[in-house]
């Protein structure tokens, strides 16, 4: 039997995957989670193997949750099911610690069939990611510009280009509002950008709005 914990801010997509799953005869989700402190705390108190995490959940960051999850609790496998393309997330989301991902457009058969993969042991990914990660791996391969910032740079990026303040994306990644002024200059930086509005601009042209 497959334990899975189900983690997504979003009450109608977690009822819709514990209905999936429930008619899997090897399957069962034991526990839900909206939040990273309710993840963290699923994962303290039930039986996990499969953790079915969405990007976008109130807390820490996704990145930094992930990596987290990966140290605290090795021996559960990650499954990132996002709405977000695989190009803006995914690369990401296998550097971190993810077995895979896959985008919540798929149908219910390879959701099912992702988790068991994960579960085996293997790694999870679409044909046209693999394509992407072995381009990325050539020495002539280019990335889209926000590649080149750090997990932490590329959070303050997307949550600020969302239209955050300084001071709610230092709440909302529990960081001094001092600490998220200095990401902030270098995404600046490292992007050849000069303001906010900039970063708005390119974060809804590539699809990275939080």
């Amino acid at each position: 039997m497959i334990r899975l914990l189900v983690a997504d801010d979003h009450p109608v997509v977690r009822a819709g995957l514990q209905g999936i799953l429930a008619q899997v005869s090897d399957m069962r989700v034991v526990g839900q989670a909206s939040n990273a402190d309710e993840l963290l705390t699923g994962l303290r108190s039930l039986p996990v193997d499969v953790l079915l995490m969405d990007v976008s959940m109130p807390g820490p960051g996704f990145v930094p949750l992930l990596r987290q999850v990966r140290a605290d609790y090795p021996s559960v496998a990650i499954l990132v099911l996002s709405v977000h393309p695989e190009d803006q997330y995914a690369t990401r989301a296998l550097r971190g610690g993810a077995r895979g991902y896959l985008t919540k457009d798929h149908s219910p058969d390879e959701l099912v069939s992702a988790v068991r993969k994960v579960h085996r042991g293997g790694r999870y990914i679409s044909a046209s990611l693999a394509e992407r990660l072995a381009a990325e791996l050539s020495p002539d391969g280019a990335g889209t510009p926000h590649e080149q910032l750090s997990d932490r740079e590329f959070d303050v990026l997307c949550l600020l280009g969302s239209g955050r303040t300084v001071t709610e994306v230092a709440r909302e990644l529990v960081l001094s509002v001092k600490t998220v002024s200095t990401y902030r200059k270098r995404v600046l930086d490292k992007m050849a950008m000069v303001s906010n509005a900039d970063l708005v601009r390119y974060v809804a042209a590539q699809g990275l709005m939080r």
